[in-house]
């Protein structure tokens, strides 16, 4: 005996193949959009199936009404034909079931989930080549059904992260890809104001993960994969990059212009210089952004530096206490955080110009240097060829290693580490007497390294790659690797109960 599964699947291919046969059996498509809503996972895939060949049967057979769709009971009235009608009640079954479909993409089964998407995306594709709609400013491409899909991508309480991923081989679509654009856009607007720019955490990381998964063309030519084919390519807009630039430029600055969760701020700040700076017709719009970012301080100010260095270097930002701003970032936390290996890169790129002012440098040298004091290894391996570095490109601030009244003769040490203003911490005055004492680390490598400074600096700066990548559990796993043959030992005779010499108990418990 069939179950009601195997039974359900018959009733629907039973459904399917008398509405395909004949128009007197239209009215049994209902039988099939019921089953849209039923309650059992496999019921529900099964007329999915049935719909997405339905009503691509009928795309294809150009049975649906094309143009402004008028409502049933306009339908009725004698101006119309039979055909027509027919057309026109039919593509109303088809709304519904787009409408269905779109709320499916909220199932709690991700594969009901994945299902209605991929019919949605075969339908936006056959509208695409058969439109419904005559619209000039569009040229014809399915806006309405695309904005469904779009709704369903990033809804507003529940992570949809997983679906977005799926939906990234449609982004491919040049066409597809712009009206997304400009759908997010719209989106993020009306959400936004109705909640009154309150952070929708789940909702801006929904937003996050579709329009951070948009690769952009780079040039006017690679843009020719679409869905629809326009005859007239150069008057269409879609066609254009810089058309796609200005919809990519309104999209991000809408999204970011709202108050953005902490962690969303710094997936930001991260891809912003690589994915997002590129390709805008007016980089220059994100300087607010960035600059507050660079203002916040902590983890937000490291990751801002990658986009204001675009700026300052190619769109002329100008930025007065832009180097000020990076001596106060030098923290104990810049050895700890994530983006350390960003940070130092950034920072040397930035202290590499041999026009800054030696005051500057030093105050940068000794900061780095009296931070080195409570490092870890890893870090440290890090600041002593950096330091060295700088003196090698600023040959008077040497002067910190080679200061005539050493900190044996100094009563304190001159520098002021808590003064913010580089001008001001009498940096030159010092000497460097923190790389000194790091040749006694009980590290090795350390101790190796900080030994660079007893003897003259070559010219050739130290290559910092290796190390900037260097971890805890690497030098971890490099030393106990390590072949020793002699290990040097030290041995004392125990004296007495307690291991003292003088011990009153010595001469009952001497060891032998």
């Amino acid at each position: 005996m069939a179950g009601p599964e195997e039974a359900s699947e018959a009733a629907l291919g039973a459904c399917l193949e008398a509405v395909l046969s004949s128009r007197s059996n239209a009215n049994r498509v209902f039988e099939i959009l019921e089953l849209l809503q039923a309650g059992e996972n496999e019921i529900v895939l099964g007329a999915i199936r049935t719909c997405s060949r339905l009503f691509g049967a009928l795309l294809e057979r150009g049975e649906l009404f094309v143009g402004k769709l008028p409502s049933e009971e306009e339908s009725q009235q004698e101006s119309y034909s039979a055909e027509d009608k027919y057309k026109i009640w039919m593509r109303h079954r088809y709304s519904s079931c787009c409408n269905c479909l779109a709320q499916l993409m909220g199932h709690k089964s991700f594969q009901i989930k994945e299902f209605a998407l991929c019919t949605l995306m075969k339908f936006v594709e056959l509208e695409a080549k058969r439109p419904l709609i005559k619209n000039e400013w569009s040229f014809n491409f399915p806006r309405d059904l695309l904005k469904l899909v779009v709704e369903g991508l990033i809804p507003i309480e529940e992570d949809s992260s997983l679906l977005v991923s799926r939906f990234q081989e449609y982004l491919d679509h040049d066409d597809v890809r712009f009206f997304v654009m400009k759908m997010v856009a719209e989106n993020v607007g009306s959400v936004m104001q109705k909640a009154k720019k309150a952070p929708l955490p789940v909702y801006q990381r929904n937003v996050f993960a579709l329009i951070s998964s948009i690769s952009m063309p780079s040039k006017d030519s690679d843009i020719k994969n679409f869905l629809m084919k326009h005859t007239n390519q150069e008057e269409w807009k879609v066609s254009k990059l810089k058309e796609h630039r200005l919809a990519f430029e309104r999209m991000w600055l809408g999204f970011l212009k709202h108050k953005l969760p902490g962690n969303i701020y710094k997936k930001v700040l991260v891809i912003l210089h690589e994915s997002i700076l590129p390709h805008m017709n007016e980089p220059i719009l994100l300087i607010d952004f960035l600059t507050v970012a660079y203002n916040i301080g902590g983890a937000i100010s490291l990751l801002a530096l990658n986009g204001l260095f675009v700026l300052i270097l190619h769109h002329n930002l100008e930025y007065p206490d832009f180097y000020k701003k990076l001596y106060s970032l030098l923290d104990p936390y810049v050895f700890y955080v994530k983006y350390r290996t960003r940070f130092f890169r950034l920072l040397d790129l930035f202290l590499s110009s041999s026009y800054l002012p030696a005051y500057l440098v030093a105050a940068f040298a000794k900061r780095l240097a009296r931070l080195a004091l409570t490092a870890p290894p890893d870090g440290l391996l890090i600041v002593i060829p950096f330091i060295c570095n700088l003196l090698r490109r600023h040959p008077s601030c040497k002067v910190l290693i080679h200061r005539l009244d050493s900190p044996a003769e100094m009563l304190e040490d001159p520098y002021v580490m808590d003064e913010e203003e580089p001008s001001e911490s009498r940096a030159l005055e010092s000497s460097l007497w923190e790389i000194k004492t790091l040749q006694n680390h009980y590290h090795p490598d350390v101790a190796k390294a900080a030994t660079i400074i007893n003897t003259s600096l070559s010219e050739l700066e130290d290559e910092l790659s290796e190390v900037l990548e260097l971890t805890t559990f690497e030098m971890f796993d490099r030393d106990i690797n390590k072949k020793t043959t002699d290990v040097p030992l030290e041995f004392q005779q125990v004296q007495g109960l307690f291991g003292k010499e003088q011990d009153i108990f010595a001469q009952y418990f001497t060891l032998e």
